[in-house]
């Protein structure tokens, strides 16, 4: 049963506000045209209306009420201390078109906040603009088109993109005109070399790598790749989506990257569920440090004892312009800089290790069940499949079932290199209990589909609505307003 909407709980004469008597004398609107007599709008009290939104909010699930394994997009559980800092008076209550003097603690914020992601990722510069991973992905691939450009090396059209990437790499590369060519993946779940001998010539922009792979994997041979690239005049993008699994342990800069978007709303713990907000800084190596977008903060001078340090603007020499307004989304960074803070570099590095140690576990009490294609060490996360021998249950199936044990369901049918693949990432915040509870559920409905298939195949049962035709709703959207005089059905 569906909840009622605020029109169908609206009754005449509902106020859920009384305005005081005016102290002021009442002045008449000059255009008697601007009122809507007509217009349709609920009439409530405030316990109405706070109960409604309330009802609705519980039908979300959320990564504060329960464990939200979503391979390849770490949502992780958020501290609230980050909410409390980005709401600090200081943050919260300026404005960047301030005068410069007036915000110098905004911008000592985004100046460390520069030079921690450079000590993380070992890159020479980072931009904080880009308001998203995918956004942070085609601001990366600008500079690179920007940098054989300015070489007047125009004949560089292809780039290199692995067929166990993000699907968001050859968007970007896509959206400025380039040709994608997929690199295909070895039998060890690693860039194959031999496909990639052959694509390497001097049309190539460079290669946009995910390392750790959508299949959870390292590459094995990670050293031989960059030279290839290298070796062909093109250059190396890290897509940092994965940054998770090697917080403390591996500099992307310091494997030859020459590029790599980082996504602060999944690496360090700001929400993103919904769709934002995101935010995706970008570090390069000093070969692209020319062409990051502008402004960069910088410190105008070192301060001392007495002094604090003075911050303002700076535009690098060859930059590709201004990729978002301001400074980018201010509050992630402030969120992620608390986050950093908190850890340091020691408790940055126990992040990646538990979030391996907790992909590993997860396998390993899973695979002997459910079948994994790469079967080795995993990083962060791993694809297992989401199919069983003399029966028709897949993956979607699998996914609708766990929903009957209150889990959120992992990714499914991504990357697309695996049948029915089950994307599954625990990240470091989840404790052996509950990933006991996720591996059990996933244990019993393997059984389920031996003994009770209709059960998985008819699922969701426990939840308020049952299973969706996705393929229906995808295709014939609804996004209009619900208006009294219009049908609900």
């Amino acid at each position: 049963m569906r909840e009622p909407t605020l029109f169908e709980l609206s009754s005449p004469g509902r106020t859920g506000v009384t305005f005081p008597v005016s102290d002021v004398p009442l002045t008449k609107l000059p255009d008697t045209g601007m009122l809507r007599d007509e217009l349709a709008i609920p009439e409530l009290a405030e316990v109405d209306v706070v109960r409604h939104y309330m009802k609705l909010s519980k039908y979300n699930y959320s990564v504060d009420e329960g464990f939200y394994p979503l391979g390849s997009c770490t949502m992780k559980y958020n501290p609230k201390i980050n909410e409390d800092t980005c709401r600090l008076p200081g943050f919260v209550n300026t404005h960047p078109l301030q005068p410069i003097e007036t915000v110098q603690g905004n911008l000592a914020l985004l100046w460390e906040m520069q030079e921690w992601l450079k000590e993380i990722s070992g890159f020479a510069a980072v931009t904080l603009q880009p308001a998203a991973g995918a956004h942070g992905e085609f601001t990366g691939v600008l500079m690179m088109q920007a940098y054989h450009k300015a070489r007047g090396d125009s004949k560089r059209i292809k780039m290199l993109i692995p067929d166990a990437a993000h699907g968001t790499n050859p968007a970007s590369a896509g959206m400025l005109g380039m040709e994608i060519v997929t690199i295909h993946s070895d039998a060890n779940g690693n860039v194959d070399l031999e496909a990639l001998k052959a694509a390497c010539d001097d049309t190539v922009v460079g290669m946009m790598l995910t390392n750790p792979n959508t299949l959870g994997l390292f590459d094995q041979n990670i050293t031989e790749v960059v030279k290839l690239v290298r070796d062909c005049g093109g250059l190396m993008y890290a897509d940092g989506a994965n940054l998770n699994a090697l917080l403390g342990i591996v500099r992307p800069g310091d494997l030859g990257f020459d590029v790599m978007h980082f996504n602060l709303h999944k690496t360090f713990a700001v929400p993103h569920g919904g769709g934002g907000p995101g935010s995706g800084p970008v570090g390069v190596s000093e070969r692209l440090e020319a062409f990051l977008p502008a402004p960069l903060i910088y410190k105008v001078e070192e301060g001392t004892d007495e002094i604090p340090p003075l911050y303002g603007y700076e535009t690098p020499k060859q930059s590709i312009g201004r990729m978002k307004a301001f400074h980018g989304h201010f509050g992630a960074i402030i969120r992620s800089y608390t986050y950093i803070a908190m850890h340091g570099p020691d408790g940055l590095k126990a992040i990646s290790q538990y979030a391996v140690l907790n992909a590993n576990y997860l396998m390993a009490r899973l695979k002997k069940t459910y079948k994994v294609p790469f079967d080795r060490i995993c990083m962060h996360e791993f694809v297992m499949e989401g199919r069983f021998e003399g029966t028709d249950i897949r993956a979607l199936d699998i996914s609708k079932r766990l929903m009957d044990f209150d889990f959120h369901p992992p990714t499914n049918y991504f990357p697309l290199i695996v049948h029915e693949a089950l994307m599954i990432e625990p990240t470091e915040t989840e404790n052996k209990q509950t990933m006991d509870a996720f591996t059990d559920a996933l244990l019993a409905i393997a059984e389920e589909a031996r003994t009770n298939p209709e059960i998985i195949k008819s699922a969701p049962h426990n939840t308020l609505f049952g299973r969706m035709d996705e393929v229906k709703a995808a295709r014939e959207l609804v996004l209009c307003c619900w208006l009294p005089d219009q049908p609900l059905d």
